[in-house]
């Protein structure tokens, strides 16, 4: 099981904005160029990347979609605290 993860994200505001960027996405645009643009989080200026970290390192719901995918997913809308989230998930380890 895996205890680290890579991943990227995009925050939005609402489900219904998160919904949107995963249909562009299952239309194949690329993830960063979405995060630079419509993410409300400081990573979108690295298109979204939050580099490794380890579990307990991010909120719960977040935490848990990210270690349940499997490399190179792409899943949500997941609702945090923070607002809706889309991750990329680039590699587990």
């Amino acid at each position: 099981m895996a205890t680290k993860a890579n991943a990227a994200h995009i925050l939005v505001g609402s489900e219904k904005d998160a919904q949107k960027i995963m249909e562009r996405i299952g239309k194949g645009e690329d993830f960063a160029e979405l995060a630079k643009r419509f993410s409300k989080c400081p990573s979108k200026n690295k298109g979204g990347d939050l580099g490794w970290f380890s579990k307990g390192q991010m909120v719960k719901e977040f935490e848990d979609a990210a270690f349940a995918a499997k490399k190179g997913d792409v899943v949500g809308p997941v609702k945090t605290e923070f607002g809706w989230h889309i991750i990329s998930v680039k590699d587990l380890k």
